[in-house]
């Protein structure tokens, strides 16, 4: 009889963000070695794609308490779930999620391991539940650290929450069979916090390489009145607009920059998008673009459009998160820019792979005149033989094929009681 998986998750697809697309290949990992894969999660919200929706169609169960997908052979259970703007429907939202996800987790027959990534926190500690009353064991995959994450954002002050949440993770993580994180820096982080440290295990996030690969610039499928062919020096960022990134320092290094022929794309949506596109007519950036998300589809070309990809990481949120779109822009050939302080993910991740150049300076104009200058005296020339080698190194360590088998050898040896 085959193993059964049990992922559950707040994003997978037909939803169109990282984890989404990150979940959806260990999904697919797990079939293709013979498990019988079944996934809980939400309906998309985050980042809805009519395209994708077409293409996996749900279907309302129980007169819409929830619904069913199939993707490619695996079945998608989806409890609703939207993006409200009140927080009292946001609460009463994640409440029912868990509340019925619980339930449809308890009734789904002869599971052997569930896997769930945060955040949020929460979901961890419904699958210990679920476990010890199935007797399935338990992986939790920590992409962001909590609360670690929301106190350097400055969004959770409460002592008493951030205590009960503190409680939260430690029993999330000691009550887990296994823990997975996604770099030393987060292991070093978070290691002390578990009894028994054999629980915790690194396994980096990576790249689908069947997708996201060099692209000759003359097949570069895009609108070209929105990306012009030119010879200026293009410098990108596709995401989502939000805290995470700095954008003080690229607003103020593209005032620097204005009789330069260097052009800025930003492209995405988020709360922030407001901000960004105020301050460009503000300080009339003529060269700098702020435009729509543009379909996962669209990415290689987009990379492969620009010269140069920048992420400018918040400095109050740098320690807790690594972008997932490094190892795309790695694995398109392509340098970044990248500014965050030195005992993070991302600068320890990027520091000796010669792919980027970092900003690590921590006062504002120190930051915007590196930058500059940076931009001023670079040539593309250089710009290429860094991208060749962030391609090296994702094909040797990180790509798709690479990385998601070691999730089915930790589910492998969790099954063999052999965990070290």
């Amino acid at each position: 009889m085959k193993k059964k998986i049990l992922i559950h998750t707040i994003v997978f697809s037909p939803d169109g963000v990282s984890t989404a697309y990150l979940y959806n290949d260990i999904a697919l990992k797990f079939k293709e070695n013979g498990y019988d894969v079944t996934v809980l999660t939400t309906t998309p919200h985050y980042n809805v794609l009519p395209d994708a929706l077409k293409k996996q169609p749900m279907n309302s169960k129980l007169f819409g308490l929830y619904y069913e997908s199939n993707f490619k052979g695996i079945k998608v259970m989806h409890v609703p779930q939207k993006k409200f703007k009140q927080t009292s429907l946001r609460i009463l939202g994640f409440v029912y999620w868990h509340i019925l996800s619980f339930f449809l987790g308890l009734f789904e027959k002869r599971v052997d391991v569930i896997i769930s990534p945060s955040p949020p926190l929460s979901i961890g500690l419904i699958n210990i539940i679920l476990s010890k009353l199935t007797g399935s064991k338990v992986i939790y995959n920590v992409q962001e650290i909590y609360p670690d994450f929301l106190i350097e954002q400055g969004s959770l002050k409460s002592k008493p929450v951030i205590a009960i949440l503190k409680w939260l993770e430690r029993l999330v993580y000691n009550q887990s069979d296994a823990v997975v994180t996604i770099d030393s820096v987060f292991y070093e982080t978070i290691i002390n916090r578990f009894a028994d440290k054999r629980k915790l295990h690194i396994i980096p996030n990576f790249v689908d390489t069947d997708l996201y690969k060099p692209i000759d610039p003359t097949s570069i499928n895009l609108d070209r009145s929105l990306f012009p062919d030119n010879e200026s020096l293009k410098v990108m960022y596709a995401g989502n607009i939000g805290h995470a990134q700095d954008w003080k320092p690229l607003i103020n290094a593209a005032i620097q920059l204005k009789d330069v022929n260097i052009e800025f794309f930003i492209i995405g949506e988020g709360v922030l998008k407001e901000y960004v596109e105020s301050q460009v007519i503000l300080n009339q950036l003529k060269k700098v673009h702020v435009l729509p998300y543009q379909p996962r589809e669209l990415m290689p070309s987009l990379i492969a459009y620009s010269d140069l990809q920048f992420i400018f990481m918040a400095p109050e949120m740098e320690a807790n998160g690594f972008p997932s779109k490094v190892y795309t822009i790695m694995a398109c050939a392509k340098p970044l820019l990248v500014c965050s302080g030195m005992e993070t993910p991302i600068f320890k991740f990027l520091n000796n792979n010669g792919c980027a150049y970092l900003v690590q300076e921590r006062v504002l104009d120190l930051k915007v005149e590196k930058i500059s200058s940076l931009l001023r005296n670079t040539n593309k020339n250089i710009l290429k033989q860094m991208g060749m080698l962030g391609l090296h190194e994702i094909n040797t360590n990180y790509s798709k094929h690479q990385v998601t088998v070691k999730y089915v050898n930790l589910v492998e040896d969790l099954l063999k009681c052999n965990l070290h």
